[in-house]
């Protein structure tokens, strides 16, 4: 499986997102990623690691990443 890295990410409809970490669900233990909007209100969100790193197919059929790394947090 494959971490993030820390830092400023572009998800694939364009908004832009700040990594945090990753932590794991307290009841599943499945583990998660941590990542703030870089818009609107700044909002803390949560996603399983596996669906961050998945690829998603456009409708023009073009296959992306879910959210693509754009540089690292220091």
């Amino acid at each position: 499986m494959n971490y993030p890295t820390i830092g400023l990410y572009r998800h694939y409809k364009g908004n832009m997102y700040q990594v945090i970490g990753t932590a794991q669900h307290s009841e599943t233990a499945e583990l998660m990623v941590v990542y703030q909007c870089l818009y609107g209100e700044y909002g803390l969100w949560l996603r399983p690691l596996s669906m961050f790193n998945e690829w998603v197919t456009l409708d023009n059929g073009q296959s992306v990443p879910r959210f693509e790394f754009i540089q690292r947090h220091f």
